[in-house]
């Protein structure tokens, strides 16, 4: 394979741009796990009593991830996320208001690889404040990652949450609404569909999102994030294959799923971790009026959830022009 390495004379904001994003790589990769071998050697080590005093801590703290967690201004407005931003770049779109007088649920599509539009969107800097005054946006991700020590309080800071049914109703529950909840509908098991130009999202048999908006009656809104899955190269692994098999084996064990991608290197275009400076394009669609209906019937989520698809086509086709889509191309629920 030729490498082909980055030119020397780079401007010093690109190089920021780059350090930025190999911070959130390293941050989702492989913070979790260096936080448990920090807390392994607090336990272990001559510092056990600050360890104990940790799992105190996490007992009391329990259930803070399903109870809105424990956002800090100050860190979802680091000046690093900015260069994050600005790296692929991140940009957020508004085509209707959201009345901050209703709460919301959020659909975002697709996952691809580590969801940095959703990331970057949601839980960093003013862009989604400023388009969407009175709105609080909560990031709802695979609730394993709020058992990691340490880890967990920094995510909560960023405004990130668990999946939890709890979690979510209890974002929907803000009596005077201006809550919005954003679920990545495909989930862990859509990350391995996330190959450049897929336009396949795993939606048919997920369903929960709709009960939840029917339980709570938040309105519900279609997000589609252009580019999501041009930023890695990912091990071809169709359906069928062995390599699909055992990686779905192992996400339903451990409840994530294990994609064989790549990027870019930090000195090279070739090969490694960091995404592909592409463009994500994230567009928040109008929102769809729910009435509250705690217990729905059968045909009730079905014809709310094939509402929810042809929103969320017509966003994708009304848009996918502006970012390079090819007139014959059309979404690929299964």
């Amino acid at each position: 394979m030729k490498v082909e390495f980055a030119p020397i004379n780079i401007p010093l904001k690109r190089r920021i741009q780059t350090v930025a994003v190999c911070q959130w790589i390293f941050s989702f990769l492989l913070l979790a796990e260096f936080c448990c071998g920090i807390f392994v050697i607090l336990i272990l080590g001559n510092f056990w009593f600050f360890g104990i005093l940790y799992l105190l801590w996490l007992y009391l703290d329990w259930e803070t991830p399903c109870a809105g967690g424990r956002r800090f201004q100050w860190v979802r407005g680091w000046t690093i996320w900015k260069y994050f931003r600005e790296y692929f770049p991140i940009k957020l779109i508004k085509t209707s208001d959201l009345n901050p007088n209703h709460n919301y649920l959020l659909g975002f599509h697709p996952h691809g690889v580590l969801v940095a539009g959703a990331f970057g969107n949601f839980c960093t800097g003013p862009d989604f404040k400023n388009l969407f005054p009175g709105i609080t946006p909560y990031l709802h991700i695979t609730p394993i990652w709020f058992g990691c020590p340490f880890f967990r309080e920094y995510v909560m800071s960023a405004g990130i949450v668990s999946a939890s049914k709890e979690s979510v109703s209890y974002v929907l529950n803000n009596e005077g609404g201006g809550h919005a909840s954003i679920i990545v509908i495909g989930g862990a098991e859509e990350s391995l569909n996330a190959h450049p130009g897929s336009l396949t999202l795993n939606i048919l048999k997920r369903k929960g999102f709709i009960k939840m908006a029917l339980k709570h009656g938040a309105h519900l809104v279609p997000v589609f994030s252009f580019g999501e899955n041009e930023l890695f190269k990912q091990v071809a692994n169709p359906r069928g294959s062995r390599l699909r098999n055992i990686q779905e084996k192992l996400q339903k064990i451990m409840g994530f799923a294990l994609p064989l991608f790549h990027g870019r290197g930090i000195f090279q275009y070739s090969f490694g971790l960091i995404p592909y400076r592409q463009p994500i394009h994230t567009v928040v669609g109008s929102p769809i009026p729910v009435k509250q209906n705690l217990n729905p019937t059968t045909e009730e989520v079905e014809q709310l959830h094939e509402l929810y698809l042809q929103k969320l086509s017509k966003l994708f086709e009304d848009h996918k022009r502006n970012y390079g889509i090819p007139e014959h191309r059309s979404l690929i629920f299964e």
